[in-house]
């Protein structure tokens, strides 16, 4: 795939913010601080699909591990629907990337080490969304996933009548061996958008753990929540994320019939060391109120010490990301579904309220 580094052309309808520095993390490149401007009425007229590119402004990463994230302002007087999202980035370059949406961003920096959890920096950070600010997963990317397109009729609300009111992009350098030279980075996305209305809104689900893994063990990692809101989702993607102990993670519905029984009804199931893109679900059917979603991750330790959940490639992650429309109103409150993970939370705890739970192999995909 191209890397495009000059983007003062570009199409636009975002405003960028201006690119500051951060003092011992990156270094300041050939960055031209621009404000991307169009009249969109032809767009919105015809329901053209035009395309932002939302890149890191030539970083040059010193520290290793480091998540770095950079913003930008949505158009605050038009609402825009994002249907499709190119990824511009190498997993030579970049583990993994995040697009969060914001009701604003987690400074007034153009960009800021975003490591919520990096012990391995001693830098100033910030989240990537601001303390009491709207917080959502948008999108997410790592080992060379391709382009996601939307299904026809579904995209992410953004602007004028949404919360997200800004987009942070994290890109998480794990090297820097590459940056030693003075080069720098653009890795990002391009957001395919269009002012034309949708009536199906798309919305992203994470679920993920907590916890450790021990040493020279296989260590199930498991989260579960119920969906409490009066709405119908309609999944049509999955994402899996985990560092280099995971061996499969698998999601589900599951649903409780009338005679008691619990039904686990597969939504996605992958080798989280394949290309970790949106795939499609396993299965479309709905789920609704009253319903749960859990996930599992299964790990394998070949280490002689625990590992713990964290942001390096010396930690692990238990990540998978459900991304689902709804047909009428808005999409879900409940953004994340977290547990506290191994030793302490697993499907079988009596207070999960889940029984019939299937048995899952890590062998088979």
């Amino acid at each position: 795939m191209p890397r495009i580094s000059e983007v003062a052309a570009a199409v636009g309808l975002l405003l960028l913010i201006g690119m500051i520095s951060v003092d011992g993390l990156v270094k300041e490149g050939d960055y031209q601080n621009s404000l991307y401007q169009q009249n969109l009425e032809s767009n919105s007229a015809t329901g053209a699909i035009a395309s932002f590119p939302f890149l890191m402004p030539n970083v040059s990463p010193q520290t290793p591990d480091l998540y770095l994230c950079t913003p930008i302002k949505v158009d605050p007087t038009t609402t825009y629907y994002i249907v499709g999202f190119n990824p511009n980035a190498t997993m030579n370059t970049a583990h993994h990337m995040l697009l969060y949406g914001c009701g604003e961003p987690g400074t007034s920096k153009t960009t800021w080490n975003c490591g919520e959890m990096n012990r391995a920096s001693q830098e100033e950070s910030a989240s990537p969304c601001g303390p009491h600010s709207n917080s959502q997963i948008v999108y997410a990317w790592a080992r060379d996933a391709q382009k996601l397109n939307l299904p026809e009729g579904v995209g992410f609300k953004v602007g004028k009548n949404s919360p997200i009111k800004y987009l942070v992009l994290q890109v998480h350098y794990a090297h820097i061996d590459k940056f030693k030279d003075g080069s720098t980075d653009d890795s990002g996305v391009f957001l395919d958008y269009t002012e034309e209305p949708r009536k199906k809104l798309a919305g992203t689900l994470l679920l993920g753990t907590d916890g450790q893994i021990p040493a020279m063990k296989t260590e199930h990692l498991e989260s579960a929540c119920e969906v409490n809101e009066p709405k119908v989702l309609h999944p049509f993607a999955y994402r899996v994320h985990t560092h280099g102990l995971g061996k499969v993670v698998s999601g589900y519905r599951v649903r409780t019939n009338s005679d008691g029984r619990q039904d686990w009804l597969q939504l996605g199931k992958r080798d989280p060391l394949t290309p970790q893109m949106f795939y499609n679900t396993s299965s479309r059917e709905p789920i609704i109120e009253g319903d749960k979603v859990a996930v599992r991750c299964t790990m394998e330790s070949t280490r002689h010490r625990i590992t713990k959940i964290g942001p390096t490639n010396e930690d692990e992650m238990c990540n998978f990301y459900l991304m689902y429309y709804v047909d009428h109103g808005e999409t879900l409150n409940m953004k994340f579904c977290f547990s506290q993970g191994p030793p302490y939370y697993y499907w079988s705890n009596p207070d999960t309220d889940l029984h019939n739970i299937p048995h899952i192999e890590a062998s088979t995909l």
